[in-house]
């Protein structure tokens, strides 16, 4: 392909875009009426009831006049692509002001923000069709980056839809009460139009590497498959215009962030419902038999006795009895698949229906994919080999395993190819635990084939505590790792829990202040670390008990000559145990020197009687509560490692452990919920002190609050929950794996029935 013809074909492309969003305007701005509309109908509170009921009003009369004006600025873009940024009476783009230092008013600085948004929404779902439409479009133009004002950048329509809704009259109080809904709407149109451009590239074998990530949820509007379908044709109109962008660096962070959510639930069922769809177009009763229940389906006898004698003739075939491990993991992978195609031939021939024949070969379509993954081992394929005939029969009997990301047959294969695909085969130990693992859980699943779901979530449950067992005592990697990071989360916990009990005690007891900043801030992590190290019970763990209580008591007023007399007998082995306690705990000398200062300054005041009293009563009473104070700690789980605590985290590092306690960017509460939702034994890569390494989840503490990475080298990682959701936003921690197992051998099905949908009928 000439430079000619790859300019021409990008060309092409963005008229193809532009066209298409053209068409599909009308179609937007009724389903925001809709919209509005819907929401206007909801229960409410009588003052947001009647704005609701308002903005129906407006925007009936408005809407016209909203559409009109974006087709307006878009029409301009059919023949360069662009969209000018500097039509007279749009809004300026703060780049483009100047050094005209003139003061801006609110209500365009509000529009931008509200841009900004509609921009930021549509990323955030559109991440992935953008990133691979860019790839494309600047392969074939020969340049890194598209042009600021290109009419495929998300921000230039977002410009263009509230520009042209400020100049039809509608108010930006009135964007705001609708904004869920905007937002919606634009995010899923744009990227309906990213997915189509892209397969019309890939039709012209532009890029085709780059994977087509088909995941649509719904096909809302039609435009822009009829732009594509129908051809590139040019449009004339009137020159108008957009404005402004976004920077490039900053949409690069949003692909960042929202490509890596992307890659979970709602991906997973944009896929299987692009699937659904595809199957429903050959095949209506496939998807009324999914709407019927997973209990309507019945497999003809026919079918399940092929699949009972398929399953036994690959076991035999893949796994021969009394094989050694090299043989089961010499089974050549082209053998598999033929060994798997010749049974699919066999039980298309013996199945009943269409919708049969249909499940048996996205099964085995499915398991093609998974098989020919090169980063499984050998040795571990053979039994996801084996994995197929059960699947399949549950996939008959069960619909919803195409139709729901959750089915446990699904999430076990996913979960076993997470923990696989990264495993260092030069570790044979390791290898040969996993594979046990995986072996006896794929000969479970065979033995109960009438068993259903069930089944699967049995193993699964088991599966994921063997790999909580695993990494903490038998993995040689991890076992080292976990357990510091248990004993750093056993510390902290403790002493948060001692914290709180203390300042329960001491909250109407006159104690000076600096011993009572000491107790809290050193003295809790003191006796937490000696509680750790020697045991809750031990004698060390009361003694420092002890020292706590004497410090309070030589700290109160002492008005007798016996009492200084006694404080002074005292002294010195109390600070001696002092210094003690705080080297075990890790405290530097200096720190520990300028504790001891500050408790010798209160304990002065106690000699010129300026502190307050404590009856001897009350005293005995402290005592009797610091020796039971395990009785009253709150419960582990309830306690939160925060923040703030970060920073002592890092008195913990080690030549065997990492303490992570900076770096990373501030997280949305959807980072953070994400941060909680990552699974032992999956893989990621680190971008941390100038090293990027694959290190794989280990552990995870009460609450998710701590989590423990480990490199293949045994080094452990230790995140705090927000620090974890820190560098998940900035793209610093990032999956290995850019979908699940099952979710790419989905796609991988769907290329191939795309090419040839009638082989679900054959």
């Amino acid at each position: 392909m000439t430079p000619a013809t790859q300019n021409a074909l990008a060309q092409q492309a963005r008229r193809a875009y532009v066209e298409g969003a053209l068409r599909g305007l009308p179609g937007l701005v009724q389903s925001v009426e809709r919209g509005a509309k819907s929401l206007a109908s909801q229960n409410a509170e009588p003052a947001v009831a009647m704005k609701r009921r308002d903005m129906v009003l407006d925007l009936q009369k408005a809407a016209p006049f909203w559409q009109q004006g974006m087709i307006s600025m878009l029409r301009s873009a059919i023949s360069s692509g662009m969209v000018s940024a500097s039509r007279p009476g749009d809004l300026p783009h703060p780049s483009n002001r100047g050094n005209n230092l003139s003061l801006v008013d609110d209500d365009t600085i509000e529009h931008e923000i509200l841009s900004s948004r509609l921009a930021l929404a549509m990323m955030d779902r559109a991440s992935w069709e953008f990133s691979d439409l860019r790839s494309r479009i600047s392969q074939l133009e020969k340049r890194e980056e598209l042009d600021p004002n290109d009419a495929l950048r998300p921000h230039v329509l977002a410009r263009i839809a509230t520009a042209s809704w400020r100049a039809a009259g509608l108010s930006l109080d009135t964007w705001r009460l609708l904004q869920t809904v905007l937002h919606d709407e634009f995010a899923q149109f744009v990227e309906e139009g990213y997915h189509e451009i892209n397969a019309w590239l890939i039709q012209r074998r532009v890029m085709p590497d780059v994977d087509l990530r088909p995941y649509i949820k719904r096909s809302a509007n039609s435009a822009w498959v009829g732009s594509v379908a129908s051809g590139v044709h040019s449009l004339s109109g009137a020159h108008s215009s957009g404005h402004g962008r976004m920077g490039v660096g900053e949409e690069t962070r949003l692909m960042t962030r929202a490509g890596a959510l992307a890659r979970g639930i709602d991906h997973a069922e944009a896929v299987l419902g692009r699937l659904n769809k595809l199957i429903g177009r050959q095949l209506p009763e496939f998807v009324a038999t999914q709407q019927a229940g997973a209990t309507a389906a019945v497999a003809s006898p026919a079918l399940r006795a092929a699949i009972s004698d398929a399953q036994q003739g690959i076991a035999r075939r893949l796994a021969p009895a009394g094989a050694a491990r090299t043989d089961v993991g010499a089974v050549s992978t082209p053998a598999m698949l033929e060994e798997l195609h010749q049974r699919k031939q066999a039980l298309k021939q013996a199945a009943a229906t269409p919708v049969e024949r249909a499940t048996i070969e996205i099964v085995a379509l499915l398991f093609q994919s998974i098989l020919t993954e090169e980063r499984i081992p050998a040795s571990v394929r053979v039994w996801f080999a084996r994995l197929q005939m059960p699947v399949l029969r549950v996939a008959v009997s069960e619909p919803d395993f195409f139709a729901t990301v959750d089915h446990p047959a699904r999430k076990l294969i996913d979960r076993m190819g997470a923990c696989v695909m990264g495993f260092d085969a030069t570790g044979r130990a390791v290898a040969d635990l996993l594979e046990k693992e995986i072996k006896r859980v794929v000969q479970v699943v065979e033995a109960y084939p009438d068993t259903g779901r069930r089944v699967f979530q049995t193993v699964l449950t088991e599966f994921e505590k063997f790999l909580e067992h695993y990494f903490k005592n038998q993995n040689e990697a991890s076992r080292k790792g976990v357990s510091l990071a248990q004993q750093v989360e056993q510390r902290e916990t403790l002493a948060i829990q001692y914290t709180i009990e203390l300042r329960k005690m001491l909250n109407e007891m006159p104690v000076q202040e600096g011993v009572r900043e000491f107790l809290f801030q050193v003295w809790a992590d003191v006796m937490a670390m000696t509680a750790v190290k020697a045991g809750i019970q031990s004698d060390q763990t009361k003694a420092m008990k002890r020292v706590a209580a004497d410090l309070i008591w030589s700290a109160s007023a002492k008005v007798s000559r016996e009492e200084r007399a006694e404080v002074i007998r005292r002294l010195p082995p109390l600070l001696k145990t002092l210094r003690e306690g705080m080297e075990n705990a890790g405290v530097p000398v200096d720190k520990q020197d300028e504790h001891i200062q500050r408790l010798n300054n209160s304990l002065a005041a106690a000699f010129t009687a300026k502190a307050a009293v404590i009856p001897h009563e009350r005293l005995e009473e402290l005592m009797g509560r610091l020796e039971t104070l395990e009785e009253l700690l709150p419960e582990a789980a309830d306690v939160e490692i925060d923040e703030s605590m970060v920073l002592d985290l890092s008195g913990h590092e080690s030549s065997e452990l990492e303490v992570v306690g900076e770096g990373g960017s501030m997280p949305t509460p959807a980072m953070v919920a994400w941060a909680r939702e990552l699974q032992v034994g999956s893989w990621y890569m680190l971008d941390y002190r100038n090293r990027n390494e694959a290190v794989q989840l280990a552990w995870q503490g009460l609450r998710k609050q701590l989590t423990l990475f480990v490199s293949p080298q045994g080094r452990g990682i230790l995140f705090q929950q927000h620090r974890l959701a820190a560098f998940l936003q900035a793209g610093l921690l990032v999956p290995a794996q850019d979908e699940s197992l099952t979710v790419k051998a989905t796609r991988s099905a769907l290329a191939k029935l795309d090419v040839d949908p009638a082989r679900l009928l054959n």
